[in-house]
């Protein structure tokens, strides 16, 4: 799917804006606060169905009453994205849904300056990457991952109510056991996806690293393990055995959404011992990678969105983006030509 043009009203900034596409590579240039990551954004939106940073009130222009975004493709075919500051639907096949369908939905490799420092970041910001990155290509996991997390919401707003309203005799501790039923089976199948996922990463991973930098370092990401290997059942049982400790933190401490995404460098932790340019390999190393494995679980080329990265890398690695994303539909931005 190409896109061939984006048009935005009164999104963050922009009370209109034009953006007409190249098949291949287009390149919006503007200063810093001119409002380009909000056109990629919009993009993203219309093709993912929801935003990868804010929601629709952040969005919405300050003094307007609504939103909108349409994404026009070369085949005719288009999308549109409509906030009326209350409510989103989408108009796709001139039917309107307050979802974008999972069959118009389209696979993007989005690239933040961010992303080059995913190494050192916190674990909550790995996860929550790698979850976006998941969610591109296996539906299964988008579902399990949306149900764990509404499911750990709820418990943990139970948690909360408890110790207000326990005593009363409102809520019992009984009452944690279909949750808990819940948080122990979408664990599991979140936690076995991320393994599967890994495991086709990184039996590339060095190699494609080594495409971009030639020597015979060794790459590796690693899942560590909250808690350790555990089946259902003892997942379950953990955090029934847990239940008076969280009531004191008035949180879940348990769980899969503790779980961490470690690099390694040479079999060594690459936070504090890659070198800047080693670390940059790494992450452009694995978003080749991404890509790649959006192609083959979907047969669609993802259209890859590049927010200022050039600025951040050097000409080796600006050279490697270009050759190995030639394939794909990119639109990128810059505070200057490149």
């Amino acid at each position: 799917m190409i896109i061939q043009s984006v048009q935005l009203v009164n999104f963050r900034s922009h009370d209109e804006f034009l953006l007409n596409c190249n098949k291949k590579t287009s390149l919006l240039i503007g200063e810093n606060g001119s409002g380009k990551t909000s056109v990629l954004e919009a993009i993203y939106e219309a093709l993912r169905g929801k935003s990868f940073k804010a929601s629709d009130n952040e969005i919405l222009r300050r003094g307007a009453d609504f939103y909108r975004v349409e994404l026009n493709f070369c085949d005719g075919k288009k999308t549109v994205v409509l906030f009326d500051g209350k409510k989103k639907q989408f108009l796709v096949e001139d039917k309107k849904v307050a979802r974008l369908p999972k069959r118009n939905r389209y696979p993007v490799v989005l690239f933040l300056p961010d992303d080059l420092h995913l190494v050192a970041t916190s674990p909550t910001k790995r996860r929550t990457y790698f979850d976006r990155v998941l969610a591109e290509f296996d539906e299964t996991y988008s579902s399990s991952l949306l149900k764990y997390e509404k499911s750990l919401k709820q418990r943990n707003e139970l948690l909360k109510r408890y110790v207000k309203e326990g005593e009363a005799g409102r809520i019992s501790k009984s009452d944690f056991f279909s949750w808990n039923i819940l948080l122990a089976k979408y664990g599991l199948e979140i936690r076995n996806r991320r393994k599967q996922y890994l495991e086709k990463l990184n039996n590339i991973y060095s190699d494609v690293y080594h495409s971009i930098v030639d020597n015979d370092d060794s790459v590796y990401l690693k899942l560590e393990l909250f808690g350790g290997e555990i089946s259902e059942a003892d997942y379950f049982n953990r955090l029934e055995a847990e239940l008076a400790r969280d009531l004191v933190l008035g949180h879940t401490g348990f769980g899969i959404h503790r779980d961490d995404f470690v690099f390694l460098f040479n079999e060594r932790e690459a936070d504090g011992t890659a070198s800047r340019g080693e670390l940059r390999s790494i992450i452009l190393a694995m978003k080749f990678i991404e890509a790649d494995l959006i192609f083959q679980e979907t047969g669609k080329r993802p259209v890859v969105l590049l927010d200022d990265v050039f600025s951040e890398l050097d000409n080796m690695r600006q050279k490697s983006l270009v050759k190995n994303f030639k394939d794909n539909q990119v639109i990128m931005t810059s505070v200057e030509e490149v």
